[in-house]
């Protein structure tokens, strides 16, 4: 079969892949739209160096064998992490982080090709009426979702989003439906327009000196702020517009490190929440009612993954149908 294969070094067409074999409590599944997200860009930078397989983890597809048979022939989206079923964060709802978990396209293969296998309890069948083309987006909007299911959103107060890009976009309207107060904050004028139906923007040039961060006043900052910028530079604004006492949400995953004086972070009581997967059924939810909407994916050939990873588009991806 046809897939799109990381050797340790970059990713390589290849047309000679064996379709994956179908194990107990597993589905296959017939890819029909897998799309790039950034944490695919930056496993070609080194964020996996021990990854050797096929990319990618954000798919619409058709079951073709499963362990559950009513299944068959449905169309569905899928989890990421697979846990062992039996650890201490299994047995108490945290499959995701499973010391031991299998995570597609980044611990074993993925999605970037004609067929996967994946474990059938984190399939999620698609509603009618839902196009695989929006479909795809669950698995990053289920992320966006978690920031409210992991922190206790005070509508009364006010938020920021840091960067403009995909999951920034996706954040900044999950954030919108609770009514609250919302700035988005970005460094391209072109992006920032898409926020503006429902958030106020900013560039990161407001925020900058010629010394560095220019200092804000209390009202000047944010009761809340998600770092979905992408970049080790993030976390840095986030900590200089948080107020005290405020919460800091980190969405970003990079290749980078970055090195931090953390004493503003006890002395000012700034609660700091990792914040990765969240919940599918209510992204599906959201999706098919409506509630939020995002441009369309540009899809590619898999043969043409260059262009697809370096396509300027909102959202990039690949088709197979």
């Amino acid at each position: 079969m046809r897939a799109l294969y990381f050797d340790g070094k970059g990713a390589v067409y290849r047309e000679d892949m064996p379709v994956p074999v179908c194990l107990e409590g597993h589905s296959l599944i017939k890819i029909m739209i897998a799309d790039i997200c950034n944490t695919d860009r930056e496993i070609l930078k080194g964020y996996r160096p021990d990854f050797r397989g096929i990319m990618g983890h954000e798919f619409v597809g058709s079951v073709i064998e499963s362990s559950d048979p009513s299944l068959i022939g449905k169309t569905v989206v899928g989890e990421l992490n697979e846990g062992c079923g039996s650890c201490i964060y299994c047995r108490t709802g945290r499959e995701k982080h499973c010391l031991s978990r299998k995570v597609i396209g980044m611990s074993v293969d993925g999605c970037f090709a004609e067929y996967m296998t994946l474990a059938t309890h984190l399939l999620h069948v698609v509603p009618d009426g839902l196009i695989p083309e929006q479909a795809v987006f669950t698995e990053p909007l289920a992320a966006a979702l978690e920031v409210l299911k992991q922190v206790d959103i005070d509508p009364s107060l006010n938020a920021a989003v840091i960067g403009d890009g995909r999951l920034a976009f996706m954040t900044a309207q999950v954030l919108s439906l609770t009514g609250i107060s919302l700035t988005v904050i970005g460094k391209h004028p072109d992006k920032l327009k898409l926020f503006e139906p429902f958030a106020d923007t900013a560039l990161l040039n407001d925020y900058l000196t010629d010394e560095g961060y220019r200092s804000l006043t209390a009202d000047e900052c944010f009761e809340y702020v998600v770092e979905a910028s992408g970049n080790e530079s993030g976390i840095r604004l986030a900590l200089n517009i948080v107020r005290r006492m405020g919460t800091i949400i980190l969405k970003s995953t990079y290749a980078g490190k970055t090195s931090l004086d953390l004493s503003v972070i006890p002395v000012n009581e700034i609660t700091v929440v990792g914040s990765r997967c969240g919940p599918f059924e209510p992204a599906l939810k959201l999706l098919k009612d409506g509630r939020v909407s995002f441009p369309e994916v540009e899809l590619y050939d898999l043969k043409d993954y260059d262009k697809a990873f370096s396509s300027p588009a909102f959202k990039a991806g690949f088709c197979f149908r």
